[in-house]
Parts: C-alpha cells; structure tokens; sequence
C-alpha cells in the first residue's frame, strides 16, 4: 500500500511487494548489477530450514521474514515524476528565499507540477511578492482538513526541521509518496539534504537510483466509551464507527511516525495506566507515563528517557516508561506484529493524556482504549549516502553521540611509570 501509482521499490531487479512492510523478495540469483557496498542479505528462517535430524519449521508463509540488506534498498520510477508537493516550515523568514528558489527551479526548469499549501501561500511576505507571483500562479493550492491529494503527489520535499518531516506524514494516512528533506531546522537528524546543491540533487532523485530507507510508522486507533460525553477529536483524525448496534462507539485513527506518548497530564497523581500485548496484561505503568515509539522514534522522546536508539530498518517497536515508580521498569523492544494497547486503571486516580508526535492531544477517561500495532504504510525517506552511513552520521552531527576528548597516548618513558 505504500507504493504509489508510478512508484516501486527494487532490489536486485525484483519488485517490492508494497503489502511487505519487512518482507524482502531478493533470491541469491541477481538480475541486475550488485549494490555498490554489501550484496548478501540476511534472511530470517524459512520452510526448507532443519533444527537438527527431525525438527523444522511449521510451514506458514505468513510468518517467514526475509531482512533485507540496508544497502540494497534503491528507489526506482516506473514514470518519470510530474508532481512534488513543498512542505515548508509555516512562519520562517530564513525560509522564504530558499522557498521561492526551489519552486521556481521546480515550475519553470523542470516544468513540474507543484503542490503547495494555501496557508504557505497566505503569508504577506510571499503574497506581496510580485516578482514571485507569475511562478506562484502555476501552483496547485490545498488544505491540509479540507483535500486528499494522496493520488496527485508523485513526491514530497521538505524545507526546514525534523517537525516539518512529522508533519508531511500526517498528511498521508495510507500511502506515502517519497520524501526529500533539506536540513533548514535546528536539528535536522531526519533531513540529511543540505540546500546549498540542491539543483543536482533534485536531478538525481528524479533520475531515480537512489537509497531509501522505509521509516515504520504506528497505527494507533483511539477508542472513546460512548457512555460518556467527549469532546470532538482535534485536529484531523479520521472518525471510524466500530460497528456495534448502537453505533455510539467511536474511534479516531492516526499514522504515527515518531511516537505516541501516555502522560499524567496536568495531574499531580502518578500515572496509573495498563499496557496488554496481544491481549495479555504485561504490566501496569506507574509513573509520569509511557511512550510507544518506532525505531525511528527511538531518537526523539525515548531516548531522552533513557531508551536505546534503534536504527530505522530494525521491524520493532518500543515500550519506554517515563519516570517510572519502580527502579527495575527498564524500557523494552518488542517485535512490529504485535498489537499493544493501553487503558487507564482501574485503580488510577485520575485521567491520562496521550499525543501523537506531540499532535492532536487530547484525555483519556476509564472505558477508553488506545490500540497500536506497526501500520502497512512507512515513510519512504531518501537518502543522502545509504542509510546506515545516514544515520550514524546523524548520531554524531545531531546528538554528539560517544564524542568526548580523546585520551592521549603514552610515551616509552611514561609507560615505565
């Protein structure tokens, strides 16, 4: 589901199944030139595997995962792209050059179609802009509440932080178009383009070969007991009806990127929340919250509350308390497939809050549910190099991650001392 109409993933010459969020169809036999650094893969167990003389593997495709190789992940065109939708961060004057540049690059080089927000366009310091306006006349214009342009966008660019990346895929509640995002924030640890090459950059995207990496995002869906009032979910959350008789029962459902956060909210009480895994009680939260997160999530809130950093292609997904009331809750890494959901306790004193890559926040009472399980859509990021180099990259530029001054060699005669 998360290939778009002229878009595929290859690897080795074969197509990506776009319903295989992890699942990789490369065979040892190579249809077209190796990957530039690694060609093997690894691969998970499959039917034919033995355990000793008598023992194998229940034959069940459905279970059998085949990992791929971080460098064989290459983006591929199956039509040359038309349209590209602009994402640029709302109320940033740094942005307004860069902005204008690259949509005329785009429009009057490239002769792309090219979306753009309304409320981008609302700005006085673009609409005032008569040099800018005959280019500005030939964009395609939404709202981000109102239009679904999910079948018009052939690929997105971002200009401006990681923020801005969040929101481009919340925009897309299935399918995602690839994204290219520029490095104009303040961290930048999810856009590794700088702006300053763009031109032979864009060039290379729209030629096509070049890495990716799939960001997992989560599916969260929002149960409200109908035995109570509730306020109307904020923002864009798409309204669902579970079905029952009545149907009172209603759900909100979110594409998470990064994580979904359970907090005490503005109450003094402690958290009091409980987490089930395929339907079996782990463990009940006691604290200021928790926060279920995906491997590229690992880097934002989680691991400021002492999880690990998981790198994008690992199929997991993160269970990390914060400020727990016990010294032995340490966060844990479950496999994608499981579904996880959270409740408030029946013992909790008060209410919980939860957010969604810290959007559309709002109260959970007793009788609510949050389910979360690994969504079929990910976010097709590209690359600057590959994305292992990318990452540790970021870890080292974005986070400082091991810097420290180096310790300096010994010389013969300290080391008689």
């Amino acid at each position: 589901p998360f290939c778009h109409s002229n878009l595929s993933f290859q690897c080795k010459g074969r197509a990506f199944h776009p319903h295989q969020l992890y699942v990789n169809c490369c065979s040892s036999t190579s249809l077209s030139p190796p990957p530039p650094r690694r060609t093997q893969s690894l691969h998970g167990p499959s039917p034919v595997t033995t355990f000793g003389p008598k023992a194998c593997m229940l034959h069940n495709p459905n279970t059998i995962m085949h990992i791929q190789d971080p460098a064989s992940q290459r983006l591929t065109w199956n039509k040359p792209p038309k349209s590209v939708l602009v994402i640029k961060k709302i109320r940033d004057a740094g942005l307004l050059q860069p902005f204008k540049e690259l949509c005329t690059f785009l429009t009057e080089v490239k002769s792309m179609i090219v979306y753009v927000e309304r409320k981008v366009l609302e700005d006085p310091a673009i609409a005032g802009d008569d040099a800018f306006r005959t280019t500005m006349n030939k964009f395609c214009t939404f709202r981000d509440d109102l239009d679904d342009i999910s079948n018009y966008v052939d690929f997105i660019i971002c200009l401006g932080g990681d923020g801005t990346l969040l929101y481009a895929s919340s925009l897309f509640q299935e399918s995602v178009p690839p994204v290219m995002a520029f490095h104009l924030g303040s961290l930048g640890f999810l856009t590794p383009f700088n702006f300053d090459t763009y031109q032979s950059q864009l060039n290379q995207v729209i030629e096509g070969n070049v890495s990716i990496v799939l960001r997992s995002r989560l599916r969260v869906r929002v149960q409200k007991d109908s035995r109570e009032k509730r306020a109307k979910v904020e923002e864009n959350g798409v309204i669902l009806t579970n079905g029952d008789g009545e149907g009172m029962h209603k759900a909100a459902q979110y594409q998470v990127l990064n994580e979904v956060v359970v907090d005490r909210g503005p109450s003094s009480y402690l958290s009091n929340v409980d987490l089930f895994l395929d339907g079996h009680l782990i463990t009940t939260v006691q604290g200021d919250g928790v926060i279920v997160s995906t491997p590229t999530g690992s880097t934002a809130y989680a691991v400021a509350a002492g999880a690990s950093m998981i790198h994008p292609n690992v199929p997991a997904i993160m269970i990390t308390p914060i400020c727990p009331h016990s010294l032995s809750f340490r966060p844990i890494v479950v496999p994608a497939g499981v579904e996880l959901k959270v409740m408030l306790s029946s013992e909790a004193r008060n209410t919980a809050w939860v957010s969604f890559d810290g959007r559309k926040r709002q109260e959970i009472c007793h009788g609510d549910s949050i389910t979360i399980t690994t969504s079929c859509f990910p976010v097709p990021s590209i690359c600057f190099r590959d994305p292992v180099t990318d990452w540790f990259e970021s870890l080292a530029q974005c986070l400082h991650w091991n810097v420290r001054k180096k310790q300096h060699h010994l010389t013969s005669e300290e080391e008689e001392f």
